[in-house]
């Protein structure tokens, strides 16, 4: 990912170009792992408000976004590919999510995790069940609820994280060598297995998705977040 000039905020055509590059691998049989990783000491730093603050007279920028990011999530959960995130830096909000989401997360010591959501009057409904499937329920509740930044050490003790090193490209080696021995079926066979493990499933998508777009058109929501880029006050303080 890399938009440095909106810190690898997410957008409609970053979204587009992920999806395109998702659906390109999977059916590439030379590609055994996909590594997500940010450019300019960012991650992904969420959603992009000014996308999300646009031009009201149209379509508002939030509808159908939320369903089509959770199409790839769901992409990067049940890939035949094992996906492996490289956190350099921030990963905030919907940058969360796709940590979540993938199989590894490798982290330099430096990085940060944190989900502001709240700050705004949002939820971050997306990223939770693939966060509690992670982390557990009462972690990814006080993520949510006290809006606090983990470092990379916490991150990795609360289960975020699965490795944290100076050179998470040494890291990255030592798993290549064992995971590209691995066949797709059998990658997406564990995956789908594990997930009927687990309580992610089609009505909790939804439910989650109705929730953020729920929230996402409420006025206050967007009077809070245009305060911000306008006016750079939080909403406590206008």
């Amino acid at each position: 990912m890399n938009r440095p000039e909106g810190r690898n905020a997410i957008n409609r055509h970053m979204m587009a170009e992920l999806l395109h590059a998702f659906a390109a691998l999977e059916n590439d049989p030379e590609c055994a792992v996909i590594v997500l990783e940010g450019k300019a000491g960012f991650f992904c730093t969420g959603m992009d408000f000014k996308e999300f603050s646009g031009d009201h007279s149209q379509e508002p920028a939030g509808d159908g976004l939320d369903s089509t990011y959770m199409t790839l999530l769901k992409a990067i959960a049940s890939s035949g590919k094992v996906v492996i995130s490289v956190i350099e830096g921030q990963a905030l909000a919907g940058g969360i999510e796709l940590v979540a989401a993938s199989d590894l997360v490798i982290a330099t010591p430096s990085s940060s995790f944190g989900l502001p959501e709240a700050l705004w009057g949002l939820s971050p409904a997306c990223v939770t069940p693939f966060l509690i499937r992670r982390v557990g329920f009462q972690k990814a509740y006080k993520m949510a609820l006290t809006t606090q930044n983990l470092t990379a050490d916490e991150a990795c003790r609360a289960g975020l994280v699965d490795d944290v090193h100076e050179a998470p490209e040494e890291i990255l080696r030592r798993y290549m060598l064992r995971l590209s021995r691995l066949e797709s079926a059998t990658v997406r066979t564990l995956k789908t297995y594990f997930r009927k493990m687990w309580i992610v499933d089609e009505e909790m998508e939804r439910a989650a998705v109705e929730e953020i777009n729920r929230l996402t058109r409420a006025p206050r929501v967007r009077e809070n977040i245009r305060n911000f880029l306008l006016h750079h006050k939080f909403p406590w303080e206008t």
